[in-house]
């Protein structure tokens, strides 16, 4: 770990504040990487990769789970390699898997179109804009795919996106939480920050001060123009102010992968490692 890094850490640790208690917790998930709140259908799906992250092995699945926490359909859907990233829009589920893009019709259970990614490695989140323009990390490749329309080309491919992980439009931006440099060498990854690719001229810089945080993983917004963001290596949970100040909001176990808004209730983090899917409330 470099010293800035050590330094923010400390720093961060001492503002933490008390961790709300979460209101429910399932388990019996396997490796479950992100999750998603479906507002037509009162639904939460959650993706789980059961297996090597970058293999096709058919093991993948989706659960159907109530917003109270109750697991009504594990495999909802089955059959997938190692499904990541979900988002949703109007009826329509997106999931990322290894090099594919997948829509699937929530209101029938099918799959509606795939879009294959050429030379994707390891395709991870997925955010859809207001419009349903929808975009996909690809953290091996350094590489922002884009969805509009029947068109799925990647837009940007830089080493400066640092391993782009976790994703969310905002205001003309898309935000990126980047794991870091050397994610997939076998040397530990170097620890990094957020990032913010401007959609039209795709000009990428950091969102804010560019102080190494952690491996991080999960991007939710926090409604007041910050954000959550989840270190998958060290198990932080961080919110990100709107003027970029950064709290240790919750210290979890290594694993929280992707994170997810319930509308009114709290924030969803699904944990690989353990095998769970618990909702913090936002009131502390």
């Amino acid at each position: 770990m470099r010293f800035p890094a050590l330094l923010a850490a400390l720093l961060l640790t001492s503002v933490a504040q008390a961790a709300p208690t979460a209101r429910w917790t399932l388990s019996g998930f396997d490796q479950p990487e992100s999750a998603v709140y479906a507002s037509q259908q009162k639904l939460i799906y959650v993706a789980s990769i059961e297996g090597d992250p970058a293999s096709r092995d058919g093991r993948g699945y989706i659960s159907q789970v109530s917003p109270e926490g109750r697991l009504l359909k594990k495999r909802w859907y089955g059959g997938l390699n190692a499904p990541k990233g979900l988002a949703y829009y109007y009826g329509l589920l997106y999931v990322a898997d290894i090099d594919e893009l997948l829509e699937i019709d929530t209101g029938n259970g099918r799959v509606k179109r795939r879009f294959k990614a050429p030379g994707a490695k390891f395709l991870n989140d997925v955010a859809v804009s207001g419009s349903g323009v929808v975009y996909v990390s690809d953290t091996a490749t350094n590489t922002i795919w884009r969805l509009s329309g029947d068109s799925f080309t990647g837009i940007v491919k830089s080493a400066e996106l640092q391993a782009p992980n976790g994703l969310l439009v905002d205001k003309g931006q898309l935000v990126v939480a980047s794991w870091g440099k050397e994610a997939q060498g076998e040397a530990p990854a170097e620890q990094s920050w957020l990032q913010a690719v401007d959609l039209e001229s795709r000009a990428i810089q950091p969102r804010f001060s560019p102080i190494p945080l952690g491996n991080l993983d999960g991007l939710a917004p926090d409604g007041k123009g910050g954000y959550y963001a989840s270190d998958y290596a060290l198990g932080n949970l961080f919110h990100i102010a709107s003027d970029g100040e950064v709290q240790l909001w919750i210290p979890l176990e290594q694993g929280i992968a992707d994170l997810a808004i319930l509308p009114g209730k709290g924030l969803l983090v699904p944990n690989m490692v353990s095998g769970t899917l618990t909702l913090f409330p936002f009131d502390k």
